[in-house]
């Protein structure tokens, strides 16, 4: 299969639903019918998956979240097919379904402090807000990033943040600060054969990191021709990374996936 400082406890500001920018959203129906799609494809892809549904909360959130708001102008036309589009700078929106499943396989609570790295356009951040307490987002492109944090701010997220910088390394701390710990990490990013040592190391104990990784050249999986590899290059599988109370680590693949290359800047470099 292939699938292309305290915060507020929710995205809105107290009071603030008669100004939200999402309140009055023409295209709800169209997010309906996304969703159902989305379902859809969830029933027929529950081999894959381990399950033939997924939480009601999510889906709740991509009915909430605009998507249309997170794509250049001449895209906003197909922003609720279930497909991704291009952002720009080399980048696209994920696919709904895409979204939906790393979401529901994160487990965000409302009391949650999310890691995402990747932001991209802010559509995923979103949707973990609409889910968790806090969200923090790092992306590799400036000008991204700077896009995205001032996208979300208009729609009224105010328990996101938003920086620029190389996300294999996490969270960056401020001098003096205890490294950041986060109940839920997700990337938007293939690892190149290996999940980043310093997003396991940011995640706190009972967390879930969700994250797409290139195939190892051992992986028998990684030394079967597949017509895929030409068109994508070298194969991923998203993959599931729990740390239990001792700091123990386990591994679940889920879903072969295709994403973009999780870069890591050369050190002394970056934001």
């Amino acid at each position: 299969m292939m699938t292309k400082p305290k915060q507020d406890r929710g995205p809105r500001a107290e009071g603030s639903s008669a100004e939200d920018p999402r309140a009055a959203d023409s295209r709800a129906e169209d997010r309906e019918a996304m969703v159902a799609e989305v379902i859809a494809e969830v029933a027929a892809t529950a081999a894959y998956l381990g399950r033939d549904r997924l939480a009601p909360r999510v889906l709740d959130a991509l009915r909430k979240v605009p998507r249309h708001a997170f794509v250049p102008a001449w895209e906003r036309p197909f922003a609720y097919e279930n497909r991704p589009l291009p952002i720009g700078e080399g980048q696209t929106i994920s696919q709904p379904y895409i979204v939906a499943v790393m979401t529901d396989l994160a487990r965000p609570g409302p009391g949650d402090r999310i890691l995402e790295v990747g932001t991209g356009c802010g559509y995923q951040a979103a949707v973990l807000a609409e889910l968790a307490a806090a969200v923090d987002s790092i992306e590799r492109v400036p000008a991204l990033a700077e896009a995205a944090a001032e996208r979300l701010t208009g729609l009224g997220y105010r328990n996101v943040r938003v920086r620029a910088g190389d996300g294999t390394r996490g969270w960056p701390e401020a001098a003096g600060e205890e490294p950041p710990r986060y109940d839920a990490i997700l990337v938007t990013a293939a690892a190149q054969g290996a999940v980043p040592e310093a997003l396991i190391d940011q995640l706190a104990p009972g967390g879930r990191l969700v994250i797409p990784v290139e195939r190892r050249p051992s992986d028998p999986a990684a030394q079967t021709f597949d017509l895929r590899t030409l068109w994508f290059g070298p194969q991923q599988d998203l993959l599931v990374v729990t740390k239990d109370a001792e700091g123990t680590v386990t591994e679940e693949k889920i879903l072969p996936v295709a994403f973009v290359p999780l870069i890591a800047e050369a050190k002394g470099e970056g934001t």
